[in-house]
């Protein structure tokens, strides 16, 4: 089982246990964190695709700890003797999913379902 959530204008492949690391969110580490965006569901057996999201469909997560990403150094160099170097690093939020929870058997049905293979 897996869902396909949307935060900070990306998109992320989830599975319950998966730990990712997403754009900074302003919850303290160890709180719990509710995506509401998600855009596909799958339990093995069916596909729920959403119009744009899937209703009534949650990932639950909990908030791990803030982390640094690469060093990104870039140098600029002006003819003339000129050089100015420049570096970024990115911060995100690391996240811990625990559960995805919403999609009864019953509201399943009713959404939109894709067979494979057709």
């Amino acid at each position: 089982m897996y869902a396909v959530i949307k935060t900070g204008g990306k998109q992320y492949r989830v599975a319950v246990g998966d730990v990712i690391d997403v754009e900074l969110l302003k919850e303290e580490i160890g709180a719990e964190i509710r995506f509401s965006e998600v855009l596909f569901f799958t339990n093995g057996s069916q596909a729920v695709f959403g119009e744009p999201m899937v209703p009534n469909c949650y990932v639950v997560a909990e908030h791990v700890e803030y982390v640094s990403g690469p060093k990104i150094t870039c140098i600029k160099y002006i003819p003339g003797n000129h050089r100015k170097k420049i570096g970024h690093r990115q911060h995100y939020s690391r996240v811990e999913i625990k559960q995805i929870e919403g999609l009864e058997e019953k509201q399943a049905k009713s959404s939109k379902e894709v067979k494979h293979g057709t």
